[in-house]
Order: structure tokens, then C-alpha cells, then sequence
């Protein structure tokens, strides 16, 4: 037992004590609870709604609700009530929905840490840099409340996360269930499936593994996700007759009050906030932090390092396959996010981009060549983490 416990890896435990650390005091700071439900609690509605034996739930005026013939639905895609049922079951409307969005985090976190080290990275630098590519991010003020537009966002960075270190660990049966089940949280992860595939499988060919044994290992996979689509496909279809709508269609503000979900016409406009605008506004009484978004590069510091590693890397002539392709689908996800009227709404940095965050933790592991961190790194991923802590009291207080 003693020399189990000499061998054990004590940064995960560090990792997670540091993490509770962080979000006691941030609690205390802004008044919300570590445990307690949210009042945005649209996947406990509907998970509550399911232990009744319907997909409907009652009307709610704070909450985004879309309405069809007649009946009340939760217009997200329905993983988190999924997660949120067996809760439901106990707790009933109280559950611990800033609890959960925290554990999805702390996952997340924990992934990307044993990702790092299939690599080769030392346990420290595979810790800290774990840390601070999530947390310096506009996810860190997301954790500090389990709202229904941030679970469905914790949940499918932990998923895909999780994907992408299983695929490093060669558990592709299982990281293309985690990839299948993001995509039910957040849909535009679809996108992630080119890099994620092209990955593993430029892997295996590389590795002498003909094209037959890749499809046999793949298949298994491939099932499970078809499995996930399919159930979404019949969850949307009972409640709006299309496999296709999770509800955002029937929302009021599209439905009949002139809104357009998703348009060319939005690019313009997030473009303008979310790639070059800056954080602050000035006003009489100084600079005034913006609550309506600023640019992706300074919210989300991990997406600038991955545009510098791309730059650095054609420069030195490291360029490949594998990080063009990379690159390719995180360009292709972005402009698909700023296809949408809001981009995410009252947030601090740019939420959607949140989404955005496993291209950067691929790309990471895709520099095997680089995998000691350089300093310029540290520093702007440490100033992001301050800044992100700064926003996270700063827009709540």
C-alpha cells in the first residue's frame, strides 16, 4: 500500500483542492452559493417534467422558453437534464446546479491534465498549464452559477475534453461516445469531429494499422454515437415534429417578435466585439468594464496561444496536416458561432468562444516537438487567469 501510495500522482488531488480554493473565496466574494440551484433552472424543469411523463414543462417568465402549439419546452438541447435527473429525483426543483457546472470544470481540467502527460509533459507544467487554459478563460465566471445557457456550456467543454484525452489514451470506442454526447449539449461541436478523427487516424496509418482494423475499432463508436443522435433525433421530434429542432425556432423573439436565429447579417456586429473589441469602455468616471463582450483573443487567451503556435509554426516551417486541419475546423465552429444574434448576451469576454476551447488543447498536443511551455506562454495565459478572476467579481457585483 506505501509503495502504491509513493507511486500515486498527487497533482490531480492538488488540482482539485486548488480548484475548490479558487471558488470558495470567489463565492464569498460575489454572494453565490458553492451548492445551491440556480433560478435559471430550465434542465431541472425539464427533467422534473420527465419524472411527470411529460416533455412540456410550465411556464416560467425569467426563463427561455419556446412555445408550441399551445405548450412550454425547454428550447436547449437536453443533455444537462439528463445529468440533472436522478437529481431531480431527490432534490427536486433545489438541485445542485452550481455544484455540477463546477464538477464539469474540475473534469475538464482533470482531462486536459491526463492528456498532457500521455504526451510526455512533466506533471507540473501539465498541471499548471491544465489550470490556466481553462480558468483564463470566460469560463471561470460561467462555474460560479449553474444557469441553464452555462451548464449546457461546462458540460460539452467537459465532454469533448474528455474525447480528446481518451483519443490520446487510444479509447476511441468510448472518445467518440464523449464526442457524440457534447454534441447533444452543444450542437456546433459536430465540427469537432474532423480534427478529432483525422488525429487518430493519421496515428494509426503512421502506425502500420491497415484501413480494415481502423474501421473495425472505429465501428463500436461510430454505433454509440448514431445511438445519441438517434435519441436526440426522437426527443426533438416528439415535442416539434423535426429531429432537427431543439426549440430555439419557437422561441418568442424569433417566432413572432422579428428576431433571426442565425444569419449572415450578425457577422458584421460580432465580429466588431467579439475579434476586435476591447474590454473597456471609457466613460465620466474612467474605464468601465464592458458586459456585453469583448474580443475572443483577450477572453479566451488558450485560442490567441494556438493562432501564435500557428504562426510560430509556419515560420519555422513545422507546419501539418494535422494542425491545418485543426486550425481549419476551429475557423469553421467560430464562424458558425458568429452567425448568431447575440453571441452569448450579458456575459464578461465572449462565452460561445468557451466552446471554442478544445481546439487549443488539440492543438497543444499535436507540438510534441515544443512540449516544454515557453515563458512568453506562461505569462499571458497568467495574465488571463488574473483578468478572468478580476471579470468573474466584477460582473456580478
Amino acid at each position: 500500500m506505501l509503495r502504491r501510495l509513493r507511486r500515486m500522482d498527487p497533482y490531480p488531488v492538488f488540482l482539485c483542492l486548488v480548484m475548490t480554493g479558487m471558488w470558495l473565496v470567489l463565492d464569498l466574494i460575489t454572494g453565490k452559493s458553492f451548492f445551491g440551484p440556480s433560478p435559471y433552472h430550465s434542465y431541472t424543469l425539464q427533467a422534473v417534467s420527465w419524472l411527470h411523463g411529460h416533455t412540456w414543462v410550465e411556464n416560467n417568465e425569467i426563463l427561455e422558453l419556446a412555445i408550441y402549439e399551445g405548450r412550454y419546452y425547454v428550447s436547449f438541447p437536453p443533455l444537462p437534464s439528463v445529468v440533472l435527473l436522478p437529481f431531480a429525483a431527490v432534490f427536486g426543483m433545489n438541485t445542485p446546479d452550481n455544484l455540477l457546472i463546477k464538477v464539469y470544470a474540475c473534469a475538464a481540467v482533470l482531462f486536459l491534465y491526463r492528456a498532457l502527460r500521455n504526451i510526455s509533459f512533466r506533471r507540473a507544467d501539465a498541471a499548471l498549464w491544465s489550470f490556466l487554459a481553462i480558468f483564463s478563460s470566460s469560463l471561470l465566471p460561467l462555474t460560479l452559477e449553474g444557469a441553464v445557457w452555462y451548464q449546457a456550456q461546462a458540460l460539452a467543454l467537459m465532454l469533448a475534453t474528455g474525447a480528446i484525452y481518451l483519443m490520446t489514451a487510444d479509447r476511441m470506442t468510448w472518445a467518440l461516445l464523449l464526442y457524440a454526447l457534447s454534441v447533444a449539449a452543444r450542437p456546433f461541436d459536430a465540427v469537432m469531429f474532423i480534427p478529432i478523427i483525422t488525429v487518430w487516424v493519421y496515428i494509426n496509418a503512421k502506425g502500420q494499422v491497415s484501413a480494415r482494423d481502423m474501421a473495425a475499432r472505429l465501428a463500436p463508436g461510430f454505433a454509440l454515437g448514431l445511438t445519441v443522435a438517434l435519441a436526440i433525433g426522437i426527443y426533438n421530434y416528439v415535442r416539434f415534429r423535426n429531429p432537427l429542432e431543439f426549440g430555439h425556432n419557437y422561441l418568442p423573439e424569433f417566432s413572432f417578435q422579428g428576431g433571426v436565429q442565425f444569419s449572415l447579417s450578425h457577422i458584421e456586429n460580432n465580429a466588431k466585439t467579439f475579434i476586435w473589441g476591447l474590454p473597456f469602455d471609457l466613460s465620466g468616471d474612467g474605464l468601465v468594464l464592458k458586459r456585453f463582450g469583448f474580443s475572443f483573443l483577450i477572453a479566451c487567451p488558450a485560442l490567441t496561444v494556438m493562432l501564435v503556435s500557428f504562426a510560430a509554426d509556419l515560420f519555422r516551417k513545422r507546419m501539418d496536416a494535422l494542425r491545418l486541419v485543426t486550425l481549419f475546423a476551429f475557423l469553421i465552429h467560430f464562424f458558425l458561432l458568429l452567425l448568431h444574434r447575440t453571441f452569448g448576451g450579458y456575459q464578461f469576454g465572449a462565452r460561445y468562444c468557451v466552446d471554442l476551447l478544445p481546439y487549443a488543447f488539440l492543438y497543444r498536443l499535436l507540438q510534441r516537438e515544443t512540449s516544454k511551455t515557453p515563458v512568453w506562454e506562461w505569462i499571458f495565459l497568467g495574465a488571463g487567469l488574473a483578468f478572468s478572476i478580476y471579470g468573474s467579481v466584477a460582473i456580478l457585483l
